[in-house]
């Protein structure tokens, strides 16, 4: 049995632990609130470039799909890029992990119909990952992913739709985590080009103001849109405004997951270390008591031998 002293030495070892977890769950609940804001704050963004990529296609011509790059669809799919959105730190549970085993686990299934697969990753942590599995990584995009830009977006989609219309790539895969709520997250796999694949014309969440006036609805539904210069030159800008409000979606959608799994992990930590103080406080008092008991032993011992 570890003495008194030892025993001692170990809770205030896991106290100083559970204050660290503490902190470390407090500044997650913070970030999650604003990685919340900002998700609710694009939503009207993405609403409005929906309706205009819905009334742009309409007013096209026939045939416009065949004029668009980012719509072709590839015959003979032999090249396929994976985004994998990860984070650039750990201590958040399963978050990391789960994603990556999901893109590996993707790559076998294309492997298996003869298909090359390049990956291109978010984060630090998937980075490391995958280098220490022996995959090859195209692109890393690593240093943002706690608060991610617009511009991070851009840059990684830019990079992605060059590749696709360079046909590097026939299609490219996003995985992420889909945030739900800080306790309940899943990994979301879902194709981002070529767009007539994707969820471009995905009806999304209602607009507000229209669910509440129907008569705004229907004077939408008879307006007329006028587009400059043509409606099939804004289409294919705000086809490549919708690759990367996809991968800005994902991001903040894998930066709330994360800050959500970090807290839980944090919490689940420093309730641990709660336990573990218990288990070791009675340890300290049985230790204390054996102690106290061989002292007594030794004092009636003595006793005997003198009186002896």
């Amino acid at each position: 049995m570890a003495s008194q002293k030892e025993v001692k030495n170990r809770i205030n070892s896991v106290k100083n632990i559970r204050k660290i977890t503490r902190a470390m769950e407090m500044v997650a609940a913070a970030r999650l609130r604003r990685a919340e804001q900002r998700i609710d704050a694009m939503r009207p963004y993405a609403q409005a470039i929906r309706k205009m990529t819905k009334q742009a296609a309409g007013a096209s011509g026939e045939g416009f799909e065949s004029r668009v790059p980012l719509l072709a669809v590839r015959e003979q799919v032999e090249r396929v890029a994976i985004l994998l959105v990860t984070g650039d730190r750990g201590l958040a549970g399963s978050f990391n992990t789960q994603i990556i085993r999901a893109g590996l686990t993707m790559k076998r299934e294309l492997k298996a119909q003869g298909i090359d697969v390049t990956f291109f990753v978010v984060g630090r942590r998937g980075v490391s990952s995958l280098n220490f599995r022996g995959e090859e990584v195209a692109k890393p995009f690593i240093g943002f992913t706690d608060r991610p830009g617009f511009t991070n977006a851009c840059e990684i989609g830019a990079s992605l739709c060059a590749g696709f219309i360079d046909a590097d790539y026939d299609r490219v895969e996003l995985i992420y985590n889909r945030y739900v709520s800080p306790l309940t997250q899943y990994v979301r796999r879902q194709t981002l080009l070529p767009l007539a694949q994707a969820e471009v014309f995905g009806e999304g969440l209602p607009d507000p103001e229209v669910v509440a006036d129907p008569a705004l609805a229907e004077a939408q539904a008879r307006s007329e849109w006028t587009f400059e210069p043509d409606p099939e030159q804004a289409l294919k800008q705000f086809f490549a405004e919708y690759v990367d409000l996809s991968v800005y979606r994902a991001l903040l959608e894998s930066a709330a997951s994360e800050h959500g799994a970090r807290m839980t992990a944090m919490r689940n930590a420093a309730e641990n270390a709660g336990d573990m103080i218990d288990r070791l406080t009675l340890e300290m008092n049985r230790a204390r008591q054996a102690e106290i008991t061989q002292e007594i032993l030794e004092v009636v011992g003595g006793a005997e031998a003198l009186s002896g």
